[in-house]
């Protein structure tokens, strides 16, 4: 396994690599036809086996503070994209890329890392064993047919929603009992140094 700096000559791959990645999690229909730029400086490395891109790591950093990530605990640097190819999974490959992407962050001097993700217990505990800790969350709610009329009601004449995706940071969940699609969105933080200390939002 080689852990390189992604090139866009990697784009076809670190797509392919990604989608099937997600298709295993709650991110099943997060879908890219091609890869994101970021507007701050960033760290973006693939691991590479057999000529074949096995994983990816994306993260844009600060070099203002909280001018990408949600905490006020010094420079951050967020993981906007972490994925290994499911051929390759339980194999060291996150891992791997993220043990190499925080020596790069440390060089950087950013002071932690900041990653979001929904309610798969598979990928929490890897986070979790990475030593991430989770600072807090709120809901991801997806709304389809008669789901939408109970909470939405167009304000454009002929306009009708077929389909809504909204963000609930309330505690009311009972609300959404009858909601086919929901996910609790969780923030994971990891601190860079033994003294670092990281603030809940």
């Amino acid at each position: 396994m080689k852990i390189r700096a992604y090139t866009p000559a990697d784009e076809k791959g670190w797509l392919h690599c990604r989608v099937l990645a997600f298709l295993e999690t709650a991110y099943f229909d997060n879908v890219l036809q091609e890869k994101e730029s970021y507007a701050f400086p960033s760290i973006e490395l693939v691991a590479e086996i057999e000529g074949k891109i096995a994983g990816l790591i994306d993260i844009e950093y600060e070099t203002k503070e909280g001018a990408v990530c949600s905490r006020n605990s010094g420079l951050g640097g967020m993981i906007w994209h972490i994925a290994v190819h499911p051929y390759y999974s339980r194999q060291g490959v996150g891992q791997a890329l993220l043990n190499e992407a925080e020596k790069i962050a440390k060089t950087r001097k950013l002071n932690y890392l900041e990653a979001w993700t929904r309610d798969d217990t598979w990928v929490q505990n890897w986070y979790e064993k990475m030593n991430f800790t989770m600072t807090d969350s709120y809901y991801h709610i997806y709304l389809e047919g008669n789901e939408i009329k109970s909470h939405f009601q167009s304000a454009t004449e002929q306009l009708f929603p077929v389909s809504v995706f909204s963000h609930y940071t309330g505690e009311n969940l009972k609300q959404f009992s009858g909601v086919q699609r929901k996910h609790q969105c969780v923030c994971y933080v990891k601190a860079l140094n033994e003294n670092g200390s990281i603030k809940s939002v």
